[in-house]
């Protein structure tokens, strides 16, 4: 007893120490990228939806569905370059080193990759990996990741697909346990699909009644298997989108210029086989981390670059800012966040750099100009900010904006040389898919089964909401000018702005890459 008594003393400092060991140890992180993804697929935020993600579906109910979470913008056709630049440095849209005139006029600091997520991270101490597509990328910010492994991969294959992605992570985590390197981790784990060409696994396709249609000429078989129209699919936009020849509205195979039933269903068959494929290939990585005792350390983030149209309002790609391809799923889980919790959130992807450097106790570069979304997953605060702004501008001058504030929502459009300029003014609480006079058509209601109510319109042309017009006008304005987008719509002060004349990046680069 006596010796006993004196041996509690060490056993309870031991016991302390390993405690505060534990307490002291810095979070994993692994982050998931998608390459085109509306969240209305996933049925953390559309329960109706019939694409099949239990991995994902287990990851939502262990952790937050952030349902308020945007990409800025893009002044490209290839909407993932200024997307993919503002998740690697925290920069604004017009702040980015590719932004129009932004070096130029000194709205961009030089060298800026140094100070980008693997940099920071890799000088903090953490491993770095990645896996991603090739191009259409930040590649300054992806040469600085320790461990690289970026291949595109779109096929229908183990090799060729998704699975290779995971494989590279597996591959990585094995090399970690087998070296015992110690040190926490940031994992980039991104995916090449399910951007088009969206050639899934077969078994997948023939789950969703799709086939790998190939032929300009002829329409893919009808299979009532095929996932239903979404409840705003449109058979033609009601005006000119701004970006002639956009090769997402034009090009892409399977689908070219053709908004029937047949063939977007068909196209969602595809899109929804790819995104399975992704659900079992992050169930893979997951399985690993837990059987490594690594899972329970690890913050997940699971989001996309953008959204994506496939149908919705009459449109097939990603370039217009309808909640469908303006909005991004958000999902996060780790050490801190209540299981089963949603947030409005009203997060920018430019958020990720300053968020992750909160979850592992850095200090974010002076570069940053994102902001941490911490005390949102964390359940202090309802949003992270009231006012949100998106722009596309990668056709016709000046283009589209939008603003977001509460529930209510303005786009406009100024484009085709002034020959189309709209205005659209929402509120998203009573009508969230965004209805137009269109999809009150008795033949569209037909198609998509939704009848929507008689105030589900367009209502800037009401004259009960004119205030809320002006207000909202006057909101985006007061963003261009804080974001100093260089552009002035048709209906705004011209500021003496000489919008800029060199080329934005181009999308011909994205048919190849992205």
């Amino acid at each position: 007893m006596p010796k006993l008594r004196r041996l509690l003393p060490a056993l309870l400092a031991l016991i302390l120490g390993s405690t505060a060991f534990a307490a002291a140890k810095r979070p994993n992180i692994l982050f998931i990228l998608v390459d085109d993804q509306s969240p209305f697929e996933l049925k953390a935020y559309n329960p109706a939806s019939e694409l099949q993600t239990p991995v994902l579906d287990r990851l939502a109910a262990g952790g937050m569905v952030v349902d308020g979470a945007y990409h800025m913008g893009s002044f490209s056709g290839a909407v993932c370059t200024p997307s993919r630049h503002m998740i690697m440095s925290g920069r604004t849209l017009w702040h980015l080193p590719i932004a129009p005139n932004a070096m130029a006029k000194g709205l961009c600091p030089p060298n800026l990759e140094t100070n980008t997520l693997a940099a920071v991270f890799n000088r903090a101490g953490y491993a770095t990996m990645r896996t991603c597509k090739n191009g259409n990328s930040y590649e300054g910010a992806n040469q600085q990741f320790t461990v690289r492994k970026d291949a595109t991969k779109r096929g229908g294959t183990e090799e060729s697909g998704s699975a290779w992605h995971a494989e590279q992570v597996l591959t990585y985590l094995g090399q970690r346990s087998a070296t015992k390197d110690t040190n926490p981790f940031l994992i980039y784990f991104g995916f090449s699909h399910p951007h088009d060409t969206r050639d899934g696994k077969p078994e997948l396709l023939a789950k969703y009644g799709a086939v790998n249609h190939a032929d300009k000429n002829s329409l893919p078989p009808a299979n009532p298997k095929a996932p239903r129209l979404p409840p705003n699919y449109l058979p033609a936009h009601p005006f000119h989108h701004g970006h002639p020849g956009l090769r997402d509205e034009v090009d892409v195979s399977g689908v070219w210029e053709r908004r029937d039933e047949v063939t977007i269903r068909n196209e969602l068959g595809r899109e929804f086989a790819c995104s399975e494929n992704i659900d079992i290939q992050i169930g893979r990585v997951l399985d690993r981390l837990r059987a490594m005792g690594e899972l329970d350390n690890t913050y997940i983030i699971y989001t996309a670059d953008h959204g994506m149209a496939i149908g919705r309002h009459g449109l097939q790609g990603k370039q217009n800012l309808y909640e469908h391809t303006w909005r991004v799923p958000f999902i996060v889980q780790g050490p801190g966040i209540k299981p089963g919790t949603r947030a409005q959130g009203n997060i920018y992807l430019l958020d990720v750099l300053a968020t992750l450097c909160d979850f592992a106790g850095i200090t974010p570069p002076a570069s940053n100009e994102g902001l941490s979304a911490r005390p949102v997953f964390e359940g202090k605060k309802p949003i992270l900010r009231e006012t949100l702004y998106g722009v596309y501008n990668g056709g016709t001058k000046p283009g589209m904006r939008s603003v977001r504030r509460g529930d209510w929502k303005l786009i406009q459009y100024d484009v085709m040389d002034g020959k189309v300029r709209e205005t659209q003014l929402f509120n998203l609480a009573e009508n969230p898919q965004e209805f137009l006079a269109q999809h009150h058509d008795p033949k569209v209601i037909a198609l998509t089964g939704q009848t929507p109510a008689k105030h589900q319109v367009n209502l800037a042309g009401d004259p009960k909401h004119a205030a809320k017009l002006a207000e909202m006008q006057a909101l985006l304005l007061a963003e261009m000018r804080r974001l100093d987008d260089p552009w002035r719509l048709w209906n705004q002060p011209a500021d003496g702005l000489t919008p800029p004349t060199e080329p934005a990046p181009k999308q011909k680069a994205a048919k190849k890459k992205a």
